[in-house]
């Protein structure tokens, strides 16, 4: 088995027992959690949360986030998705109905994911309780995006390390330009 099987292999299994051992009730917790989310809405939410109720710090913090979840959906959205064409998984792998809602863009990576964990890693460290209070919506967003059938559990890691990348970079673009222009 080459490993690009294997790797395919890991994903059915995951993806499988994600949509099968997930019940009713928290798919339905997940997808309200998700349609928030959708265009980024609940982040955005969020960041307005910060800079209205956090003083400078907030504030700092939902410009962060907001340049991360950008930065990261003009990756993850407008140039991986373009040259990634994976489809969706098969809709015979989930036993619910959840499946026939789901976009018909690429597969790869996961923009939803993307967004949420650059948005979430941005604030982290400006305001660490902020950012914990958005880590658990995040985490379930990606599990939704499985769970749903809209995604692979590559396709979440992938969207996961974009927006790590996005808030790094984000974290690091004042320094990087200092040292750059000095």
């Amino acid at each position: 088995m080459t490993v690009i099987a294997g790797l395919r292999e890991v994903d059915r299994v995951l993806t499988q027992q994600v949509a099968c051992s997930i019940g009713p009730g928290v798919g339905r917790v997940l997808s309200a959690v998700e349609e928030a989310a959708e265009s980024t809405k609940l982040w955005w939410g969020a960041a307005v949360v910060m800079a209205a109720a956090g003083g400078w710090r907030g504030r700092t913090a939902a410009a962060a986030g907001v340049t991360a979840m950008t930065l990261a959906q003009l990756v993850s959205n407008g140039l991986c998705k373009q040259l990634a064409d994976r489809e969706r998984p098969p809709k015979e792998w989930f036993p619910h109905d959840e499946v026939d809602d789901r976009p018909a863009s690429s597969s790869f990576p996961s923009g939803h994911t993307a967004a949420a964990v650059a948005f979430t890693a941005a604030i982290v460290p400006i305001w660490p309780a902020a950012g914990a209070t958005c880590g658990l919506p995040a985490a379930m967003v990606a599990l939704e995006r499985v769970q749903s059938g809209a995604h692979y559990p590559s396709d979440v890691a992938a969207g996961a390390a974009i927006g790590l990348a996005a808030a790094t970079l984000v974290r690091r673009a004042p320094r990087l330009a200092l040292r750059w222009f000095t």
